[in-house]
């Protein structure tokens, strides 16, 4: 309850960054190096919240599910605000 919480006032990278910090054990379990989650937190940050919560149990069903879920609001965040970027951006004559 309380990440679900912090997800919702801080936004995900904070969330990875105190999860990482909180629960370093999950974190090695799921990730081989420091590299790889900290470009996931950058860039894919829902992505690899999701995989990060699945990962060690191995993946599989709904975990599938999840993580394309996850993917689709990361890919969803960067192209959603170039429409509304460019129609801010013109002026009338």
């Amino acid at each position: 309850m309380c990440l679900l919480f912090l997800l919702l006032l801080f936004g995900p990278r904070l969330v990875g960054i105190l999860w990482w910090l909180f629960d370093p054990l999950r974190w090695d379990t799921t990730f081989d190096t420091v590299l790889v989650p900290l470009l996931g937190l950058i860039f894919l940050p829902w992505t690899t919240l999701i995989y990060v919560l699945v990962a060690p149990g191995g993946i599989g069903g709904f975990d599938t599910l999840w993580l394309a879920l996850a993917v689709l609001v990361d890919l969803s965040s960067y192209a959603g605000g170039g429409v509304y970027g460019r129609r801010r951006g013109v002026t009338a004559p």
